[in-house]
């Protein structure tokens, strides 16, 4: 059934929004096929977001922790520091097409916010953009340069004060404005075709890694959050089935509900959102609450197509804490001189410790999603919190004078 994978996906919003959903997906299909929509898109793809962006041989951490050739796949540059540009640009050309004004979106870690503020004002969208109020003080500086680029960033003061509460107050906006304003989802999530157009838009990934690579690769790692970077990565491969595909989700501190956000295995079948996935939700179907030291990974649900693929056993999840993310941060930056952002960190810890247990002739490739200057806050607070302290002081007493 078209908008579905298995049982998962589907379209499931107030009767208002259909006509705008059947709108949105009619253009998409129509102008994903014409060759000046990829033309456009190329264009912007290469000579505005930086691609192709490198496949990297991680000689050094590949010698240090022994075993499995390690290879990087730097997302974290492409234009504004993540692959999130990648669905962004696409969408935005839609949206161009369509007519629309205005684009709106949800973000936690700030890497969708920057990248539809860079796209709105490339394309000249009036443009808000909706976080949570804790996610907000812990990526500060992506507030500023979403603010910085035109775009009003809304605070969102209820619920958990993060990623889910955001996508709420998004689609209230939307219900509101649908007739001239555009929702730029921020992963491969949401009701159709919002999974599968993100998904056509992410594949860049994938395709570019194999090419590069040229040949094979035996495993590839993504962290998962909505999932975004990680059907980016898999798509390509999934009907290679030689390539093993691991999803890597969020431990934070515990496993108890409300200490980490892993899907697997103590997520539900459920309906939110506008789609059916799997939900992280109490024994009364309430979203339970969700917690991680990266926000980008701290959601509820995961895209549905990755939700069949875990059903059939295609991608396999497995999880990685907050202390092992902050370790991978420090392995990858004084091995190669390159900082993950704290999502791609959970990636690079278990594709770390994937290679140290396999022999030398196998190879795995590591998306590296984003890079960590987003991350700044969070990360002077674990390696440097004596002296950031200070500094920050220091900057608030030049403030007051």
């Amino acid at each position: 059934m078209k908008g579905y994978f298995g049982e998962y996906g589907g379209r499931y919003v107030p009767e208002m929004l259909q006509g705008e959903l059947d709108a949105l997906a009619k253009a998409y299909d129509q102008l994903k096929s014409t060759q000046k929509f990829k033309d456009e898109l190329h264009k912007l793809q290469t000579e505005y977001n930086n691609r192709p962006t490198p496949l990297i041989f991680a000689e050094n951490l590949t010698k240090r922790v022994g075993g499995a050739q390690i290879y990087l796949k730097n997302e974290g540059l492409n234009h504004t520091g993540a692959h999130k540009i990648n669905h962004c640009l696409g969408q935005a050309l839609v949206a161009k097409h369509l007519g629309k004004k205005r684009i709106i979106a949800e973000t936690g870690a700030g890497q969708h916010g920057v990248a539809t503020a860079t796209v709105a004002a490339k394309f000249g969208f009036e443009c808000t953009i909706y976080m949570g109020e804790i996610d907000m003080q812990r990526q500060r500086p992506n507030v500023i340069m979403m603010e910085l680029l035109g775009a009003k960033v809304v605070p969102v003061k209820h619920g958990s004060r993060t990623l889910k509460d955001a996508v709420s107050a998004t689609i209230r906006d939307w219900l509101q404005n649908s007739h001239d304003t555009h929702y730029i989802i921020g992963s491969c999530v949401g009701p159709d075709p919002y999974p599968r157009m993100n998904r056509d838009f992410q594949v860049i990934i994938g395709e570019e890694i194999h090419k590069q690579l040229g040949s094979l690769p035996d495993y590839v790692v993504a962290c998962v959050g909505g999932g975004s970077n990680a059907i980016g990565a898999f798509y390509t491969f999934l009907d290679k089935l030689s390539v093993q595909l691991i999803g890597v989700e969020a431990g934070g501190t515990g496993k108890e509900f409300g200490y980490h956000a892993s899907r697997f295995p103590d997520a539900e079948i459920g309906i939110m959102e506008g789609f059916k996935s799997y939900f992280l939700q109490d024994k009364d179907g309430n979203t339970a609450p969700t917690s991680s030291i990266a926000p980008g990974l701290d959601f509820i649900g995961i895209s549905p197509e990755l939700a069949e693929l875990a059903d059939s056993g295609r991608v396999q999840f497995e999880r990685v804490n907050d202390n092992e993310a902050l370790s991978a941060v420090e392995l990858l930056a004084r091995s190669e001189g390159i900082i993950p952002a704290l999502e791609s960190a959970h990636a690079v810890f278990y594709g770390a410790k994937l290679a140290k247990e396999l022999p030398k002739d196998k190879v795995i490739v590591i998306n590296v999603s984003g890079r960590g200057d987003k991350d700044l806050f969070a990360l002077a607070k674990h390696f440097s919190r004596k002296s950031f302290g200070e500094f920050l002081q220091a900057e608030a007493r030049g403030y007051d004078e």
